[in-house]
């Protein structure tokens, strides 16, 4: 094996790091599953790249005995949920979610008790305890399918994004009672920074994510998932575009319609980078480097909270296909 570089060495060359992963993929036969919000050069290392439900289906059919998530800890969850047999294993253990942590088990299943016959529709972000405690789990790329199949005389929770919730309201004509949670990435996208890239891009679209508030959903050309987004900008005539979700999703919109233009629609404060989501960034070339070496960090769930999560989510993929 080769002798490990110092971390100033790795900081300055990370096309050692790159070639040091694709080796340790090989040795250990691991599959590297990343979503769309991670750096470009991860999502080049990845062996499929797509948003929430595309990156549960690939994990469900891995045939592999390790999968490496580089995504966030609910994602890598999900994996070893749904491919027990796999070691899951994940870069960093701190890659978290806003909307996870807005929702708690303790106080989703006082929630629950609240209201005695509603069906409770989760969204994918949140606790694998939670999905425990759920009806059926839905990504924002088959949300909207799933509640059209639901029973129209049952009230439905929807937790934990409202502003999800609310645009499912508005599409579907559903009565939804929302769990008060946001993404910490999408509730910063600016009315005020929009308004000023269409002045300077005056024929650009606009395409957003339902995680989104709702005024900046009134301004958008089109409204949809990540996986979504890249087909509409990719399958488009126009040639360019204001892209209101987190800006890793670029790098896939620039290798598969590379002779457009995506600017990324900052957060309130300007030139900041509040539209780049922490918690996918906490997942780097090094610390992937170091997951493969050691085969740590692992997600492995106790087997009784694995099965009771398995269910909500064998739904969710069941009438996702139908």
């Amino acid at each position: 094996m080769n002798a490990s570089p110092s971390v100033e060495v790795l900081q300055r060359d990370p096309a050692w790091l790159i070639e040091e992963i694709r080796r340790l993929k090989a040795e250990r036969g691991a599959i590297l599953l990343a979503h769309y919000y991670q750096d470009g050069d991860i999502q080049d290392l990845a062996d499929f790249v797509g948003d929430s439900l595309e990156l549960a289906r690939a994990a469900q059919r891995a045939n592999s005995k390790v999968i490496v998530f580089c995504g966030v800890r609910f994602m890598a969850e999900v994996a070893s949920i749904l491919n027990p047999e796999a070691e899951v294993l994940i870069p960093s253990l701190e890659a978290g979610c806003s909307l996870e942590d807005s929702c708690q088990p303790e106080d989703f299943r006082r929630w629950r008790e609240e209201h005695p016959g509603a069906v409770s529709v989760t969204y994918i972000n949140c606790s694998a305890a939670v999905k425990a405690l759920s009806d059926v789990i839905v990504t924002s790329s088959s949300a909207e399918k799933i509640l059209r199949q639901l029973p129209e005389d049952r009230p439905i929770l929807f937790a934990p994004d409202r502003h999800l919730g609310a645009y499912l309201q508005r599409k579907t004509g559903r009565d939804l009672i929302l769990w008060p949670g946001t993404c910490v990435v999408h509730e910063q996208f600016s009315l005020e920074a929009l308004a000023g890239l269409r002045l300077e891009h005056p024929r650009a679209l606009v395409v957003a994510h339902p995680e989104c508030p709702e005024g900046l959903l009134a301004q958008a050309d089109f409204v949809g998932s990540t996986s979504a987004i890249l087909g509409f900008v990719v399958a488009s005539p126009d040639d360019e575009f204001l892209i209101a979700t987190e800006p890793g999703i670029i790098h896939q919109m620039e290798k598969k319609a590379s002779g457009k233009r995506f600017i990324p629609i900052p957060g309130g404060s300007g030139e900041c980078a509040c539209n780049v989501c922490p918690f996918m960034k906490k997942n780097t070339l090094t610390n992937l480097w170091e997951c493969l070496r050691d085969g740590r960090p692992t997600l492995r769930l106790p087997e009784e909270l694995r099965l009771a999560a398995l269910k909500p989510l064998e739904r969710m993929l069941e009438m996702a296909s139908r």
